[in-house]
């Protein structure tokens, strides 16, 4: 006998329909599972025979074949369980039904019939939308975020048995229902702000003109200056998460398995932090199924590099494709997947390897040509994508010991806002949406600058030893600065300012 039952699977952070196809016939018994099924996949059958059994059901000793179509991509994971254990019990007369149509099942199965979570239920119910399906059953921790997709009614269950009562129409459940609008609130809440630092009003200017233009920035300081901290801060001045971004988000997040029970959207911007110890595959993303990195586990918000000299010099080089992309693919021999990647990217380092070169109350121990090493660790293509470099000294005790903060972060995020509404304006009908992602020609048109500001900036790449790519940096962050300020031209002012921030270009590095 047999029946069929429908499922999903996620390839990347997008989801595509599965058939479970289940065989039941005369002959020994025997559980066979074909369509390229993972590790997880055929291990299901001990679960399900289990799970069948602790529920006071019937398990058919008879020669059972599961088919997983389509049969040439490869299924992973445990969400075929649920699928699979109703199929069996169709085909014994334990549903009501002769077939399960346009109703997508998925879950984990625990051996006493009890449903686990799984991942990726936000991509598979916008699948199901897209495909016609109206109808989901998932595990109870999936359902807010499968429910946040419109035009699908989703069921969320604890246990096999549910499932049995809904398909048999012998008890009645509600589908879930959620406010979209106040789960974005609820989740939108930070517990950090700005205005908890005390001390580095010129590190704080520069990631508010940093985070207006959408450019990455790098801070040097020796260590306790405070540069974690004010990293950690810096998603709470984003923009906040639109819809359609925490949607993509939250796809990243469930897909990695990374998403809170119960969860149904990421409402704050990402904060990813690494260790410097990380693989490229790590950070970028891979495996044998590749699955997101930590790039792409930033889309939409901050990646800190925290100690960016000491990560390994080829995890740094994978960076430069998502910095000047936005995505990232992967390429395997039997697949190529592209992650989305689009984060703004902050950096801290030490100004030499023990910390204190240029402080005034510490004696540093490097010599010049260990300094040296230790900057060059930075390639000169990685600082091309990074329009920002600020020097951090160490916060006086006087600056400490002040009872007044500064600016919340709320206050900060309005000015960013607005400059970034400019930017949207000023680059209709542009591929790009912030000052940082301009191209030499969009330069030529929005940054010209005036014959005073034009000596200006000679004068300073000729005496402080500028290089020529800080030339570009320097017009995208002063048009950044006139932005802030509302102003339509590039003034000596905005200039000067952007000059400031390019610390690594200056000769005494070199």
């Amino acid at each position: 006998m047999l029946f069929k039952a429908l499922s999903a699977a996620v390839f990347g952070i997008d989801a595509y329909p599965v058939e479970v196809e289940v065989d039941i016939s005369a002959g020994l018994p025997n559980f066979t599972t074909v369509g390229l099924p993972d590790a997880a996949v055929r291990e299901s059958r001990e679960r399900i025979k289990s799970a069948i059994k602790n529920c006071g059901l019937e398990f058919p000793f008879q020669n059972i074949t599961v088919n997983l179509a389509p049969a040439d991509v490869k299924k992973e994971g445990s969400g075929f369980d649920l699928p699979i254990a109703l199929g069996i019990l169709g085909t014994t007369g334990a549903l009501l039904k002769n077939e399960l149509k346009n109703t997508l099942f998925l879950g984990e199965l625990s051996l006493d019939g009890g449903l686990r979570p799984i991942k990726g239920a936000l991509s598979i119910a916008t699948m199901a939308r897209q495909k016609g399906l109206r109808k989901m059953v998932v595990p109870l921790e999936n359902a807010c975020e499968a429910a946040v997709v419109q035009d699908v009614e989703v069921f969320g269950l604890r246990s096999l048995p549910e499932v049995l009562d809904l398909i048999n129409e012998t008890r009645e459940f509600k589908p879930a229902h959620v406010n979209i609008t106040e789960m974005l609130a609820q989740a939108s809440q930070y517990t950090v702000d700005f205005r908890d630092v005390k001390g580095q009003l010129h590190a704080k200017r520069a990631i508010e003109v940093a985070t207006a233009g959408g450019h990455n920035i790098l801070m040097i300081g020796p260590p306790g200056a405070g540069k974690t901290m004010l990293a950690k801060r810096i998603p709470t001045i984003l923009p906040p998460l639109t819809f359609d971004e925490a949607i993509q988000t939250t796809k990243i997040h469930s897909v990695a398995g990374m998403l809170e029970a119960g969860a149904g959207l990421v409402g704050t911007r990402p904060f990813r932090s690494p260790h410097h110890t990380i693989s490229d595959a790590g950070l970028i993303g891979g495996g044998v199924v590749p699955r997101p990195g930590e790039v792409s586990m930033a889309h939409n918000g901050l990646l800190f590099l925290d100690e960016l000299p000491e990560f390994q010099r080829n995890v740094l080089e994978v960076l430069r494709q998502p910095l000047e992309d936005g995505m990232v693919t992967i390429a395997r021999a039997a697949m190529t997947l592209t992650f989305p990647a689009r984060f703004m990217l902050a950096a801290a380092m030490n100004p030499c390897p023990c910390g204190f070169f240029n402080d005034p109350s510490r004696e540093c121990t490097c010599t010049p040509p260990i300094i040296q090493r230790y900057v060059s660790k930075i390639s000169g293509p990685l600082l091309d994508r990074i329009d920002i470099h600020i020097d951090m000294p160490a916060v006086r005790f006087q600056e400490l010991r002040q009872e007044a903060g500064g600016e919340a972060s709320d206050v900060i995020r309005v000015r960013v806002v607005k400059t970034r509404e400019r930017q949207l304006d000023r680059f209709q009908g542009e591929k790009i949406y912030c000052n940082a992602q301009m191209s030499s020609r969009q330069l030529r048109k929005y940054c010209n600058i005036a014959p005073d500001s034009e000596r200006l900036l000679e004068s300073a790449m000729t005496r402080l030893g500028l290089s020529a790519r800080a030339h570009d940096r320097i017009l995208k962050v002063s048009r950044t600065i006139a932005d802030l300020e509302g102003a339509e031209n590039i003034s000596t002012t905005h200039i000067s300012e952007a000059i400031q921030y390019r610390s690594l270009d200056r000769s005494y590095w070199t």
